[in-house]
This record gives C-alpha cells, structure tokens and sequence, in this order.
C-alpha cells in the first residue's frame, strides 16, 4: 500500500522525525533553508500533512491550491504563520506545542534580565578590548534584582514560570493581563495583578510574554517607554512587534532605560538598524527554547500531533494541542 505524502518543512532532530517514517512518504527539507511562499506551495503539492516550524505561512491561497492538505502542524507555540479562520474554513487540522518549552524561556528571560541589569555584554566587551585598568566606582555600575518589583506582561505559562523564579530573589511581583490569573495561581507565583499604566510605572525589571495579536502590537511604543521609571530595564521573550523596536533604541540612545534585552524582533531575522548601535541593550536570535530537551519535547510533540491528525498511532484522529477542535467536531458529526 502506497503510504500518504506529507512534508517536513525544516530540519530538526532525525531520530525523532524518523518515527514518521512508519506512516508516511516523507519529504524533508534537507538543505534546511526558509522556504519562499512560492517554494512552499511548490513542496506542499500533493502533501495531505506538514511539519512547520512556525515561520511558513499557511493561508488561503496556499489552501486553495492545495485541497489535498488535512493538517499543518507548528513545531513552536505560536502560530501567528496559520490564516487559523482559513484553515478551519477549509476543514483542514492544525496544531500547535503549547507549553513544553515554557520554563526553558523562563530560564532565558531570567538569564537577559541579569545580563541587562548588570550590563554584562559591555563588561565583557570591555575586557576583551583591553579598556580595563582597575577598580573605579563606577565601572559599569548597574541595578540590583533582588528586593526590587519585577512586571510580568502576559501571565500564562511562561509569565508564571518567571514569576515562580523571583521568589529566590526576594522580588515584588506584579503582572497585567486582560484580566486577572485564578487566586491560587497569583498565591503560587506571589503576583498580584495591576493596570498597564500602574505596571509602567512601577516596576524595576519588565518582561513580555504576551502572544502576538492586533491589540497587543506595540504593546510597548514610545508613549510606554516614557511612561517606565528612568533607569528600568525591559525584556522580550515573546514576539517580535510587541515592542516598537525603533522607540526603543531611541529610549536606549536617549539613555532613559537602564538596559533592555531582545530575544524577538519585528520583521526578524531582520533586526532595525538603529538597535545595532543602541547602548545598553543585549541581542540573542529567538533562542528562548533553545534547550536539547525542550528542543526535543517541542519535535516530538509536533510528530505526535501529525501523526495523530491524519488518523494514525495510538491518538489517531485526536491530536493533542489541536487549535481548532471544532474541525475534529463536523467531521464526527
């Protein structure tokens, strides 16, 4: 029996993409290079499933042209790649790998944070280039964490896990969501909730875990960014367009932030230029999972989901982070 085509978008690690072999003709794309829409649209013919890793789009024409496709499945939480009303208009299942990497990410914005508030990336910089001669007072003097408020924008699970960490810090925790966290998750994470203006004006250390949506693009702009106490630092682990990433170098140059530290950019890979010479300011490139384990947790997940969505494996026809359930709903119906 001939088995079903499906692609794997981007590489990740063998032994588990192997694991689709026992159901599927599989594709993989072994150069590891984007695909252009144009390529995408080209490899997805004839596929009935995709393996993605959250930066090809899937939209109504790519749909169109491709009737033949029962499911898309992210190897990422975000989803913002997915046209989700087209995709369930068209009877099509995606998925998503909620949560497996939260604590991963945790880790990284605790590890920005530092790094942003003790101005490390200029402390190392000044030692390889030889400026250092001694002690002074001043030398590269920063901002504590510990006994200060830290703010949490977006308090799911990744604004939890960081919220669990300052404990050790002996940190006020404060957080804005649309709407309060159940009181026995604020218990747990010792965050009490409060309005944007009042997060703003507040806190010591701010760090965004929002997802990305309309409401909240430039969730952080100019107007924000005056709004913070001068000498506060500001985190981004969550995506790129949250911030207004020109406002903030500007807010850098200008010298009325105490550091900032971006691990997503708007229009990334390709970073504003006015951030590359902005002071104070620590880059990495979208690397807040970028753990073996959660790395692996993420793949197998997203197998799993495949697998699952076109009606194979243990889970057949029940995939387990499926984003738009009521496709699974009409076709049982």
């Amino acid at each position: 029996m001939n088995k079903e085509k499906i692609l794997v978008a981007r590489a990740t690690f063998d032994d588990i993409l192997d694991r689709l072999d026992a159901y599927f003709d599989v594709e993989r794309n072994l150069e590891d290079r984007p695909f252009s829409p144009e390529q995408l649209g080209a490899r997805i013919d004839g596929k009935v499933g995709a393996l993605l890793m959250g930066g090809e789009r899937i939209d109504e024409a790519l749909l169109a042209a491709n009737p033949q496709l029962r499911a898309v499945c992210n190897c990422a939480a975000g989803f913002n790649n997915f046209d989700l009303e087209a995709i369930t208009r068209r009877g099509v299942i995606a998925t998503n790998t909620p949560h497996v990497s939260n604590e991963s990410v945790a880790d990284l914005a605790w590890a920005l944070m530092m790094a942003a508030a003790r101005r490390l990336r200029e402390a190392d910089d000044y030692v390889r280039s030889g400026q250092w001669h001694g002690f002074a007072y001043d030398l590269m003097i920063g901002a504590d964490l510990h006994g200060r408020t830290l703010g949490i924008a977006g308090m799911g699970g990744i604004g939890q896990a960081i919220a669990r960490r300052a404990a050790g810090f002996g940190m006020r925790v404060v957080y804005h969501n649309r709407r309060p966290v159940p009181q026995s998750i604020e218990e747990a994470c010792r965050a009490t909730w409060c309005s944007k203006d009042a997060l703003l004006a507040e806190v010591d250390h701010l760090v965004l875990t929002l997802p990305y949506a309309e409401e909240t693009k430039h969730f952080i702009g100019a107007a924000e960014l005056r709004a913070m106490k001068p000498g506060a630092t500001l985190v981004n682990v969550a995506r790129g367009g949250i911030v207004d990433d020109r406002s903030l170098a500007q807010a850098l140059h200008e010298g009325r932030l105490g550091g900032a530290a971006l691990d997503v950019f708007e229009n990334e890979p390709r970073v504003h230029p006015e951030l590359l010479t902005a002071p104070r300011l620590i880059m990495s490139p979208h690397i807040g999972s970028a753990s073996v384990p959660a790395r692996r947790a993420l793949a197998n997940l997203a197998v799993d989901n495949l697998i699952a969505a076109l009606g194979y494996g243990e889970q057949a026809g029940n995939p387990p982070s499926i984003l738009n359930p009521e496709v699974l709903a009409a076709t049982t119906a």
